[in-house]
């Protein structure tokens, strides 16, 4: 892997993590593109630049985190679901779903559902004042949601947020509980893929480690700020139609 290579990657991986474009399928979709060779080092790399973009999260959302124990609880609850079928599904999603022509089709059906909730959530009222007055049991409903995100191409942050319009949260308030869903979500798979991984490389790896992690950092922290202006103002609806444009361009040129 080159500089050049790591830099984009990780600058790709913090922008699309917390938007409902799925950042696994751009991932997947860029390294064909540039035509990255999918040795161990990358597949690391892809992994832990991960932890960059959710240290954004954390530090963003802190003051959620310091409000008690409740919120960590209801996090948890949210986060069981997808850590049961993807720990059983594991060796499965790895080496059956991860493919281009996957990612693609999901890209687009993922697009066309996002157009329909926009459309739900327009006019939509809260049930509740602030996210971390969700219940346990609505909590586990967004998990049962998360776990489309298996699919490579779905976007854990599009299913996590349609579960949240759903559960009956207005259009900011779901796009803030995907984020702070995140946190246990990516931190457990980017921790479970790592585990599985030989941890042995060179100076340069680890220098390229240290890039990623910061431009992931870096990006995600901007990209979730603009990404909750264009919600507000515009909801989903323009997240769908790329989607759609992006899965249908890679399948003509795939195919």
């Amino acid at each position: 892997m080159t500089i050049f290579e790591g830099f984009l990657i990780a600058l790709i991986e913090g922008i699309t993590e917390f938007l409902p474009v799925s950042s696994t399928g751009h991932m997947i979709l860029l390294s064909r593109f540039f035509e990255i060779h999918d040795d161990e080092f990358v597949k690391t790399f892809e992994v832990f630049i991960q932890t960059g973009a959710i240290l954004a999260i954390a530090i963003m959302y802190i003051k959620k985190f310091l409000q008690g124990i409740d919120v960590y609880l209801k996090l948890g609850v949210a986060f069981l679901p997808i850590a049961v079928f993807g720990f059983l599904g594991y060796d499965f999603i790895k080496n059956v779903l991860f493919s281009p022509v996957v990612v693609a089709v999901s890209l687009i059906i993922g697009g066309l559902v996002l157009i329909l909730v926009d459309k739900k959530v327009v006019s939509q009222k809260s049930r509740y004042e602030d996210i971390t007055n969700i219940s346990y049991k609505d909590s586990l409903f967004i998990g049962f949601w998360q776990c489309f995100a298996l699919i490579p191409g779905v976007s854990r942050a599009a299913a996590s947020i349609v579960g949240g319009v759903f559960n009956g949260f207005d259009k900011k308030q779901a796009t803030e509980f995907s984020f702070l869903l995140a946190l246990p979500t990516v931190a457990a798979a980017a921790g479970y893929d790592l585990l599985k991984t030989d941890l042995t490389f060179s100076s340069r790896e680890f220098m390229l480690l240290g890039l990623g992690l910061l431009v992931a950092f870096v990006s995600a922290w901007f990209a979730v700020k603009i990404f909750l202006k264009i919600v507000e103002n515009y909801g989903f609806k323009h997240f769908g139609y790329y989607r759609i444009v992006l899965g249908v361009v890679f399948l003509y040129f795939y195919l």
